[in-house]
């Protein structure tokens, strides 16, 4: 049962002081995420009050299923992009068929992170590197920016496709911009900015947006052209139960993938971050996954669009104190007092403030300092941030997003290809072999080519094993006597590495050069063992240093034959060892 409801450790130690830290914490993130729930829903092209339902039922079934002590979950503005991308492409946005489709695509996001963590799939997201979320996130606050302007400028801007499209009749209708509703937008930013600098836990963007409330109903703005929330029903989300049709799957697919995908990424990652600050928990990522998806499915039945881990709000409950998950189920009792008895307090909510607090949010998602540091330390890296945040602007969040799959899947795959294969030498008065193009004063021995192959030895990078192998030798055929092959760092070997050994071995033979080999692990000469290629090389061959392969080829009469006859001939060690 703690296997899979991990809130009972907690709970079954739980104290006074606890619950006091976790109120504190509980209190101070619902205050944070009224208005942006009601901000990110609008960004997702749902009503506001959808972003208020997904701070209940998610919160309340993460906080008992999740590993995390400090994750927050609720509605975020990468996911609130995503899905409005990805449906705004089939439905029209804030109609009943564009709703029913959002929360099917929560329910369906739900049940796929449900089936990753049963299965244990949590490595998958590995594919998606960090240049590749640096690159998508920082296109996502672009194309965010882009979408706030006509809440900002309060312009009336059709739906487009691409953000510069947005971009450029924004500035084509640039005279036509409300300068009220533009003032009320930039002196939301400014305000929201110097409260947080004063102190982190005043609820700058909650007292902002009640300033804004309070000056369009006295002054009514709303009649001077500033946009407002309006009416927003009150009470707690009703069950429903989503419509669900393979024609509507079909249309939603697509966007399930790449929410998933994202969501796993960035609900972990943060996780993982604000983990790293204690020792009382520890964050497990498969079951994470089952945690990440029993909330949205519950949230799906209750009204709920897809949720996701919050950085700003995960930071504030562990900034506020927040102890266990109890936070998060006080963050979701207060959104439900919220629910039904404040309501009707957000009817003259200016949009334009909205927008406000959507800027600020993501202006953390550009992360310019990230590429400035990759163009430093990682060319490469830099250059597939540049092209995942190019392709995302130019072509679109989800090929944007495939893009940087194929770019990461294609990088790791070059790179086990053509793993590092280096020569080796002894540093004079030691038995430490190192790379002797880092360490010029390494000795070489005439005869002796030592070398290390960095690296798994399997069908990717096989080919590229026998050639430096024969490249090598051809090299040095008149002198070369004997290659001692450190396989210390060979952590696994398949089929067609055992082939390439084989290979390997017919070739030195045909010119008259032995093969040593030092420093095997267990799991390798376990499959060396089996394909008959110790008994080949020679168990007299085979050591457990270098120092030892060295020796035995200065004194050939050098062989500790008894150990390793012992050690090859086992059959039945385990292949985790």
């Amino acid at each position: 049962m703690r296997y899979f409801i991990p809130s009972l450790d907690w709970l079954s130690v739980y104290s006074q002081s606890d619950f006091r830290k976790d109120l504190q914490a509980g209190l101070t993130v619902g205050v944070l995420l009224v208005p942006q729930g009601m901000a990110y829903a609008l960004l997702a092209g749902v009503p506001p009050i959808y972003g208020l339902y997904s701070g209940i039922i998610p919160l309340f079934l993460y906080a008992i299923f999740g590993t995390s002590m400090h994750l927050s979950i609720g509605p975020v503005a990468v996911s609130a992009l995503l899905i409005y991308a990805g449906i705004g492409h089939v439905a029209e946005p804030f109609s009943e068929t564009y709703l029913s489709l959002v929360i099917l695509t929560g329910l369906l996001i739900g049940i796929m992170q449900m089936l990753m963590g049963f299965l244990r799939l949590g490595f998958l997201v590995n594919f998606l590197s960090h240049p590749v979320i640096a690159g998508f996130t920082s296109a996502a606050a672009v194309i965010i920016a882009a979408s706030q302007l006509k809440y900002l400028l309060g312009i009336s801007i059709p739906p487009l496709h691409y953000f510069y499209e947005t971009i450029i009749y924004a500035m084509i209708h640039i005279s036509e911009t409300n300068l009220l509703a533009l003032g009320l937008g930039l002196g939301g930013m400014v305000s929201i900015t110097i409260l947080k600098k004063i102190n982190k836990n005043i609820p700058g963007a909650l007292l902002t947006v009640l300033l804004g409330i309070a000056l369009v109903s006295i002054f009514q703005l709303q009649e001077k052209g500033i946009s407002i929330v309006g009416a927003v029903p009150q009470g707690l989300p009703k069950l429903i139960f989503p419509e669900i049709s393979i024609e509507n799957i079909r249309l939603v697919l697509p966007t399930v993938i790449t929410v998933t995908l994202i969501g796993i990424v960035e609900s972990i990652g943060i996780a993982k971050a604000i983990e790293s600050k204690h020792d009382h928990y520890r964050v497990r990522p498969n079951r994470e996954l089952l945690a990440l998806g029993i909330s949205k499915i519950g949230g799906a039945f209750f009204q709920s669009i897809p949720t996701s881990g919050s950085f700003s709000r995960s930071a504030l409950n562990n900034e506020s104190g927040g102890r266990t998950g109890m936070s998060s189920i006080l963050t979701a009792l207060l959104i439900s007092i919220t629910l039904m008895f404040l309501m009707p307090l957000f009817y003259y909510l200016p949009e334009a403030l909205l927008a406000s607090i959507i800027l600020l949010a993501v202006k953390g998602l550009f992360e310019y300092k990230e590429a400035i540091k990759l163009w430093k330390l990682h060319r490469p890296d830099f250059w597939m941030m540049v092209v995942t945040f190019l392709v995302t602007l130019g072509v679109g969040i989800e090929f944007g997003v495939l893009t940087g799959v194929v770019l990461s899947v294609l990088q790791n795959t070059y790179l086990s290809s053509v793993p590092p294969m280096i020569e080796l030498g002894r540093i004079p008065g030691t038995t430490y072999f190192r790379n002797i193009k880092r360490f010029p004063e390494a000795e070489t021995k005439k005869g002796v080519l030592m070398l290390r192959f960095d690296g798994p030895l399997y069908f990717p990078n096989a080919d590229f094993f026998k050639n430096i192998i024969y490249q090598y030798g051809k090299e040095r055929e008149e002198t070369l006597e004997v290659i001692i092959l450190d396989a210390s760092s060979i952590l696994t070997i398949d089929s067609t590495g055992l082939h390439a050994i084989e290979d390997v071995l017919v070739f030195l033979k045909s010119n008259d050069v032995d093969l040593y080999l030092s420093g095997i692990l267990g799991r390798v000469r376990d499959r060396l063992t089996k394909a008959g290629l110790i008994k080949r090389i020679g168990v007299e061959n085979v050591f457990m240093i270098n120092q030892d392969a060295l020796r035995a080829f200065q004194n050939r009469e050098f062989k500790d034959v008894k150990i390793w006859t012992e050690l090859a001939v086992q059959s039945n060690v385990d292949e985790e060892e």
